[in-house]
């Protein structure tokens, strides 16, 4: 029996909650920015600020990074590897008592992961690759050859500590650089089964590569590690939610399983938003839809409609959610402002 749409029973509106982004890029690097969000979290909230979302934790590939060149995700300020312990905005301790503080008052802390891609890699490895176009990386501009590329992850100040998997050529789909000569280009690794990922955006012919060493989610050991990873967070910071930084360049399928992955270990109720910067509204509502409407995008075309009208005479402001998110998923829009 098929049942009318008036009859499909329906789950209540969820409350606008306003999410706070707490870092801009040229934050000084004195590794002091978790204690004072700490001791600002509680001002904040005060003043309907629901959730934070703070900066990429785990250590990167230089202390003065906002962590976007990720190196270790085990780290979050706690073992001596690139440079230090701290990362650009603090130690781990620092980090656990900002969460704690948060909690106290009721606000959310939502964790920005970065799982497209590694950086700051410990060694050279041989692998062979196939230059593509950048502009349609679904043509080789070369036959296939080998190169010396930054692909070797031991993280040896963490020395196995939490998660004992070492990151090695195979477990990467793509490179930018060929260190045995200095040559910079997209290199698309080869190997039995190794390819782009089908389950990205079309920009550029296929846009799984977007920088550093790139993760191939593909390979057994590098989903188990990541899903493995999102657990052993919780249990060391206890989040409200994540913001998952450039989703279109890494595998659908494989952030539909994660996701799943987070219900089925540490419940439901997460508030999960991407980076999925796209003017096309059809592709958004497909995202969502494929995530079962679990997870929430930013709305990028209303940001270019208040662009837009923010630079015309006469604008028509009764237009402005036309073609947006807003307008044709409201409760899986993440609306910026930036003031």
């Amino acid at each position: 029996m098929t049942m009318e749409p008036s009859e499909v029973p329906r789950q209540p509106t969820p409350a606008n909650a306003t999410m706070f982004q707490a870092f801009e890029w040229y934050i000084p690097a004195d590794q002091k920015h978790w204690l004072r969000l700490r001791d600002a979290v509680a001002g904040l909230h005060a003043t309907g600020i629901d959730n934070m979302w703070i900066p990429p934790a785990c250590k990167g590939s230089n202390q003065q990074g906002n962590g976007y060149d990720i190196y270790d995700l085990y780290d979050l300020g706690e073992f001596d590897q690139k440079g230090g312990v701290s990362t650009k905005w603090g130690t781990k301790e620092d980090l656990v008592q900002l969460v704690q503080r948060a909690n106290e008052v009721g606000a959310g802390i939502y964790f920005d992961a970065v799982l497209n891609q590694k950086a700051g890699a410990d060694r050279t490895e041989q692998c062979r690759v196939i230059e593509v176009d950048p502009n349609d990386r679904t043509k080789a501009i070369t036959d296939p050859y080998s190169i010396e590329g930054w692909l070797g992850f031991d993280f040896p100040g963490r020395g196995g500590r939490y998660s004992t998997l070492t990151y090695h050529w195979y477990h990467f789909s793509g490179a930018d650089y060929n260190n045995a000569n200095g040559k910079t280009a997209i290199y698309r690794i080869l190997g039995d089964g190794k390819d782009w990922s089908r389950f990205v955006d079309k920009e550029k012919g296929n846009y799984d590569y977007l920088m550093f060493a790139d993760l191939d989610y593909t390979h057994p050991e590098v989903e188990a590690d990541v899903k493995a990873w999102v657990e052993w967070l919780y249990s060391q910071v206890p989040i409200k939610g994540i913001r998952f930084d450039a989703i279109k360049h890494y595998s659908e399928e494989f952030l539909q399983s994660l996701v799943e992955h987070l219900d089925d270990s540490l419940g439901p109720g997460w508030f999960l938003v991407g980076e999925f910067w796209q003017d096309s509204l059809d592709a958004m509502t497909t995202y969502i839809r494929n995530m079962q409407h679990k997870f929430s995008l930013f709305d990028a075309p209303l940001v270019y409609n208040f662009s837009s009208i923010s630079n015309t005479e006469n604008a028509d402001l009764t237009k402005v959610f036309e073609g947006t998110l807003v307008g044709a998923a409201p409760v899986n829009a993440g609306v910026l402002r930036q003031i």
